[in-house]
């Protein structure tokens, strides 16, 4: 074999390319995979947030309860569910809602965000309908 074609080889030889793509490739999937990961948990501290504001609205909402039920029953769910530092405020009120009123309980909380991007704050409400008693 003469030195050119040896060299032709050499260039064509796929050695040592699985470490490269390797290193290409790793940090854009841990982006991706935390990404998801971001997204999967603010879905939940989402849902969690509206089970807890509605559960608070139906005890709020039963007949002899009051607004402080509620908002104690809303805390009581989010420090079961996901801590007690989660929620920055909870406020039960009445209202009316197509003229059949109601107890609605607003939670806002922290989103749990890793970097800048997103909201800070999230806010949520449940509604239940006033047991008349």
């Amino acid at each position: 074999m003469t030195t050119a074609i040896k060299r032709r080889r050499r260039w064509r030889d796929d050695d040592g390319n699985a470490v490269v793509e390797f290193a290409l490739v790793t940090p854009i999937l841990l982006i991706v995979v935390l990404a998801v990961v971001q997204v999967v948990l603010a879905l939940h501290v989402r849902s969690t947030l509206t089970a807890a504001a509605a559960e608070g609205a139906r005890a709020a909402a039963l007949a002899g309860s009051s607004l402080a039920v509620g908002e104690r029953r809303t805390r009581e769910v989010l420090d079961d569910a996901i801590g007690g530092g989660a929620a920055t405020s909870v406020a039960a009120s009445r209202a009316r809602v197509n003229q059949v009123p109601v107890i609605r309980v607003q939670v806002t909380a922290r989103l749990p965000l890793l970097g800048m991007l997103g909201p800070e704050a999230l806010v949520v409400e449940g509604h239940a309908i006033v047991e008349r008693g």
